[in-house]
């Protein structure tokens, strides 16, 4: 197709694209000609054969939430039998055993909790910080939104007394898609696509590095992909604060929206989107959470140079009735067996001094 071919030049050329060459891509395009495309892109950004992992843990504080989104399997409300908030003891726990298996931080989320407050979040961050020296990756930019209309602060002010507390860094949890028609329909009590960009662009401009993501496969439709994309890249190219770029694919089991499971090419051709529209993103991850390890080894070859975190624990897509596991010796072998080396790496991507295989 000439307009595709005119497409995959300029790219090759390091021009960018738009939003009309993006949509072009993600519904024409060959799928291997954007693979093809996506790996050239992301060989230009780090030439050399490395992939690089983080180890840590998913640690949910709580799993209460009165956001009710309609995608979610896990949270549960205040007052279900299943509901808690988890207890010094068993953070404790999982914190000692994170760091015995070699781990660098641990990934802090969980709901919107009508009953905590401020304080809680920041005695949750002391106590981690006095005990332990791990790195802190917390708290999504709807928490944050959340937390700040709780304590009637701006999310400046209440990013600063987190930081202060001892938070770290921020996941880029809960953008779903960056459109406010699919939000309000996925997840009607949750920040808006503005006030998750705000938080980001408040964190960045503090210093607070991040994460950004993208749930798809369930009621948006391309264009709504593209649009995501495009916030993504204008903020990035505002703030420079964005690390790494995780797109995702939304798991129907046990939630409330009935859709078929997208595929595993569709996941593809978004992930070698994703490393094409986002020039100004050092890192695309592959999820191999969602996907298995084959497709993970394969998304390598779509764009991606990450394979996120050996995920010690991770409880959220598991509500989901998803539940692949691998283990750190299995994530090594599949990144070689791929022909890349891999590298352990901590939450700003720096390269840890060497892999240790015995834990």
């Amino acid at each position: 197709m000439p307009q595709i071919d005119a497409i995959i030049a300029r790219l090759r050329a390091d021009k960018r694209i738009n939003r009309q060459d993006s949509l072009h891509l993600l519904t024409d395009a060959d799928l291997m000609v954007l693979a093809e495309t996506a790996n050239f892109k992301r060989n230009c950004l780090h030439p050399q054969s490395l992939v690089t992992f983080v180890v840590d843990r998913n640690i949910n504080y709580t799993n209460v939430c009165m956001s009710e989104c309609l995608f979610c399997a896990f949270y549960r409300h205040a007052g279900h039998k299943d509901a808690y908030i988890i207890t010094e003891s068993a953070l404790s726990q999982k914190i000692t055993e994170t760091l015995e298996l070699g781990g660098t931080q641990i990934l802090l989320q969980g709901g919107m909790h009508p009953d905590l407050e401020l304080d809680y979040y920041l005695e949750l961050l002391e106590f981690i910080k006095t005990g332990f020296d791990i790195h802190i990756h917390g708290f999504s930019p709807p928490e944050i939104s959340y937390i700040s209309k709780k304590a009637s602060l701006s999310v400046e002010a209440t990013l600063e007394k987190l930081t202060d507390a001892g938070l770290n860094s921020i996941p880029g949890g809960g953008a779903e898609i960056l459109v406010d028609e699919v939000r309000q329909r996925l997840s009607p009590n949750k920040c808006t696509a503005g006030e998750w960009l705000e938080v980001m662009r408040c964190a960045h401009r503090m210093g607070l590095k991040s994460s950004a993501t993208m749930m798809f496969g369930h009621i948006e439709k391309p264009h709504h992909i593209i649009e995501h994309l495009f916030k993504i890249r204008a903020l990035q190219d505002e703030t420079a604060g964005f690390t790494a770029f995780i797109p995702w694919t939304f798991q129907p089991q046990n939630t409330q929206i009935h859709c078929l499971t997208v595929t595993a090419a569709e996941y593809l051709r978004v992930l070698a989107l994703s490393r094409l529209v986002l020039d100004n993103i050092p890192n695309i991850q592959a999820s191999w959470v969602t996907q298995g390890d084959k497709i993970a080894q394969t998304a390598l070859a779509f764009g991606a140079n990450d394979m996120g975190s050996t995920m010690i624990e991770e409880n959220v897509v598991a509500a989901a009735g998803v539940d692949y596991m691998l283990p750190k010796k299995a994530l090594l072998r599949l990144i070689r067996n791929a022909g890349y080396i891999p590298r352990q790496r901590d939450c700003f991507y720096n390269l840890l001094p060497e892999v240790r295989e015995d834990k």
